[in-house]
C-alpha cells in the first residue's frame, strides 16, 4: 500500500487511471489500526484491479485537506475513479466485508 502525503496525493489518487482505494486513518484511532490488517489482506487480493493507498490524518498540516475531502470522523475508506470520490464507507460500517463489497462494486 502506498503511504499518501499532501505531496503525492494528486499523483497517486487524482491522476491515477486505475480506481484508487484510500484508507483514511489516524495514529490515535484504535478502530483504524484494528482495521488495517483486513485492508492489507484486501490489497493483496485485489491489487491487480484497484490501487491501494492510505492517508495518515495525523500528519502535520493536513486538517484543511481532510475537511476538503469531507473526512470528519475515522475510519473512512474511499474509492476514487478518474479523480473523483465515487464511493465511501465510514466509521462503524468499515468492516472487511463492507469494504470488499465496495471494491467489487467499483472494479
Amino acid at each position: 500500500m502506498i503511504e499518501l502525503t499532501l505531496d503525492n496525493f494528486d499523483e497517486e489518487v487524482i491522476n491515477n487511471s486505475k480506481p484508487v482505494l484510500v484508507d483514511w486513518w489516524g495514529e490515535s484511532c484504535e478502530n483504524c489500526i484494528a482495521l488495517m490488517p483486513a485492508v492489507e489482506e484486501l490489497a493483496e487480493q485485489y491489487d491487480d484491479n484497484i490501487h491501494f493507498t492510505k492517508f495518515n490524518t495525523s500528519q502535520k498540516k493536513v486538517r484543511r485537506f481532510c475537511i476538503k475531502h469531507k473526512i470528519l470522523g475515522l475510519p473512512v475508506i474511499s474509492i476514487f475513479k478518474n479523480g473523483e470520490k465515487v464511493d465511501e464507507i465510514t466509521q462503524d460500517d468499515c468492516t472487511k466485508e463492507n469494504i470488499e463489497s465496495m471494491i467489487k462494486r467499483n472494479i
